[in-house]
Order: structure tokens, then C-alpha cells, then sequence
């Protein structure tokens, strides 16, 4: 007799179709499509979930007008890491939840699949023809690029721990929904969320 949990295993099927949907869904999406502008309503209350989830309160969202604005910014994300840290910590409390209702297999299958589909709607974002286009910085397309990863990695675990419903919501969704938008959020440093 096998050792395969049949019930378990059905009951995971709707969930990996979600997170296999969302991901399927990342060509159709305007990622980095409206660097530059200026933040809307909707990006504003998004910056303001993700900063208050994140355990920012006191932070406020700027946006950043120029390229080398956004080379500095991402390049502060080194010397300030608390932000990264908050990220982290989140990030190890999706997997948990995730692992109770997925098997390990499952989640690094569908967060790999994930992180290939996002990795090429990235480089789409970023190449030839982009906002990107006349940055010759590759390091700094490079930074934009796996940001996009990052985020939609985050937006997935939130699918896989069901988390979606959460109130208030998962600050790796507004994260993820400003990409979506065709934002940058470059990232937190000090009490700034840099966004271009």
C-alpha cells in the first residue's frame, strides 16, 4: 500500500491552480509601464498596505523622478536592510502556513514556476522597447527585474498560505498589485518607500 495521502493531495489541487493562474497571467500585465508618473489614489492607499503591513507606519511613499534617483534607491536597499528584514520575516510565516496546507513539493514547484514566469514578463519589462529602454545601467535592470520576482514570489505564498482574504490584507499584495499597476517600488529606506 503507498504512503500517498489521496484526500490531501486532492485538496490541494484548487490551490495550486490558483497560484499556477496568477502566474499565467503575468504577460497580460503592464509591469514598469508607468514609471515616472505621478502616484494615483489606488497606488497611494497601496504604498500605504504595504508600508503599515510591513510594520512601517511612520513611513511615507515618495516617487522617485529620474533614473539615477532610482539607481540611489536601489542601491540604499543595502545599507538599510530593515526593510528587507520585515520582508523576510513575513516571508518565513507564509511558508509555514503554506506548509500546512501544501506539501513541500508542491510549494517549491509552484513558487519555481512562478519565479519563470515572472522572470520572463521581467526581462520583457525591462528590455528592449521598455521605459528601459535607453537605461544602459544593467545592473540597475537587473535590480528592476528581480524586484519583479521578489514580488510576485510574495504574492504567490500569499495565494499558497491562503492569505488572500486576510484582514487587513498581506502587504506582499499591495506590493505585488503596485507592479501589476506598472509601478517600480524600489524599496524601503529610512522612513521612504521609493517608487518610480
Amino acid at each position: 500500500m503507498s504512503d500517498i495521502d489521496l484526500p490531501r493531495l486532492l485538496d490541494e489541487i484548487p490551490l495550486l491552480y490558483k497560484a499556477r493562474a496568477f502566474a499565467d497571467g503575468f504577460a497580460t500585465l503592464p509591469l514598469m509601464a508607468r514609471l515616472g508618473e505621478r502616484l494615483d489614489a489606488r497606488e497611494a492607499d497601496l504604498a500605504r498596505a504595504y508600508l503599515d503591513g510591513l510594520g512601517f507606519p511612520h513611513a511615507e511613499a515618495a516617487l522617485v523622478s529620474d533614473w539615477d534617483e532610482a539607481a540611489d534607491a536601489a542601491e540604499a536597499l543595502d545599507r538599510d536592510p530593515e526593510g528587507w528584514e520585515a520582508e523576510e520575516m513575513l516571508r518565513a510565516g507564509l511558508v509555514d502556513r503554506a506548509a500546512e496546507r501544501l506539501d513541500e513539493e508542491a510549494i517549491q514547484a509552484l513558487l519555481a514556476y512562478v519565479s519563470m514566469q515572472a522572470g520572463e514578463a521581467a526581462q520583457y519589462a525591462t528590455g528592449e522597447g521598455s521605459l528601459f529602454e535607453d537605461v544602459e545601467d544593467e545592473a540597475l535592470r537587473n535590480a528592476a527585474a528581480g524586484m519583479i520576482v521578489r514580488a510576485a514570489d510574495g504574492a504567490a505564498l500569499v495565494i499558497l498560505a491562503e492569505a488572500e482574504d486576510d484582514d487587513p490584507a498581506h502587504p506582499f499584495l499591495a506590493r505585488w498589485r503596485l507592479f501589476a499597476r506598472g509601478r517600480w517600488p524600489i524599496g524601503l529606506a529610512g522612513t521612504t518607500l521609493n517608487i518610480l
